[in-house]
């Protein structure tokens, strides 16, 4: 198959917010509370592109996939109930979302390890991301791809569970 990472474009926050809204399904099918709260929305959406931190992946041209990828820019990481690895630059991803027809078949590590070459292609060697406690499938990828618990960090009220993975060299 033909994947590409690449900034999402204003024209495609139809199929990116439909794979979220089956995202968002899943988490309630999962008991999960997260993104049960209005958020994400198509205007985080729009926001994103807009920004351009909007990153789609695709197979052959279509739209699987769908993260927003931030250089530096994650206010709540400052105030992490325990401690970071490295007080470096740092690639931030949120929103992170693969189309149904696709889920149980890699992309999703896919999608982590295009967001870890974006870092490495900017000369960033940390990645930082978080998700709710009840998130089984984010924590259980996040293990298997090196990713080490750090702390907690709020979102919205909530805490969330901070993970780190510090890139090598190449």
């Amino acid at each position: 198959m033909n994947y590409n990472y690449r900034k999402a474009t204003i024209d495609e926050i139809t199929p990116i917010w439909k794979i979220l809204q089956d995202a968002i399904l899943r988490r309630k099918k999962d008991g999960s509370n997260q993104w049960q709260d209005g958020y994400p929305n198509p205007e985080s959406v729009q926001n994103d592109i807009e920004k351009g931190i909007g990153f789609v992946l695709t197979e052959n041209d279509s739209i699987i996939g769908y993260s927003a990828v931030l250089i530096n820019d994650e206010p709540e990481y400052a105030n992490i109930n325990g401690k970071w690895f490295t007080n470096r630059d740092f690639v931030v991803f949120h929103r992170v979302a693969i189309v149904e027809t696709h889920l149980g078949k890699g992309m999703a590590k896919l999608l982590f390890k295009y967001i870890e070459a974006f870092a490495l292609e900017n000369n960033i060697y940390s990645v930082k991301a978080d998700t709710n406690f009840d998130n089984g499938a984010m924590l259980s990828l996040f293990e298997k791809l090196g990713y080490v618990y750090c702390g907690e960090v709020h979102f919205r009220g909530s805490p969330r569970k901070a993970f780190e993975k510090v890139l090598e060299k190449t």
